[in-house]
């Protein structure tokens, strides 16, 4: 095993699809990286451990009710204190899909990543469906490509920072 390989954590919770799809977008992209193992956990079976043995973090939450989803919230409540004080400085990205705004939950994820004193190196990219029925919010989503490239491209950059030394 190559000592100086990064690994980027990927933990993600999706309901009606749009959130798994750009995550699994991000990680295509940091896979393009050879000397980033890219871990892929979804938020009930991620916690403390996982967040201790990566080097870097990408969050993907749909925005519900104006807030982070609730089992997101649930990894967050279990890992917090498992993790304070030992990620300090390592880099994060947040990625909210969102009806129509997503600005709260990315303020949300920003204060836990503020406690942990973790680093954001990109702001958070924010996808909006724009589903504003209740038929709408609750249907299966299919992302634009022009989404997923962003998610891409996110995970292609940070993986190369990781690999650099950059962050």
């Amino acid at each position: 095993m190559n000592p100086s390989r990064k690994t980027l954590l990927l933990v993600y919770h999706s309901w009606t699809g749009a959130t798994a799809q750009m995550i699994h977008a991000v990680a295509r992209g940091a896979a393009s990286e050879p000397e980033v193992t890219v871990r892929l956990r979804h938020a009930p079976d991620a916690g403390p451990d996982d967040l201790l043995g990566a080097d870097g973090y990408v969050f993907a939450t749909p925005e519900n009710l104006a807030a982070i989803a609730g089992l997101m919230k649930d990894f967050f409540d279990r890992s917090y204190y498992g993790a304070l004080d030992q990620i300090n400085g390592r880099p994060y990205a947040a990625l909210v899909c969102a009806g129509s705004d997503g600005s709260n939950a990315a303020r949300q994820l920003a204060r836990i990543a503020t406690g942990w004193r973790l680093r954001e190196i990109a702001p958070p990219l924010i996808v909006c469906t724009h589903a504003q029925t209740t038929e709408a919010i609750l249907a299966p989503k299919t992302l634009p490509p022009d989404a997923l490239a962003r998610g891409e491209a996110l995970g292609a950059a940070f993986a190369a920072g990781l690999a650099m030394g950059a962050f």
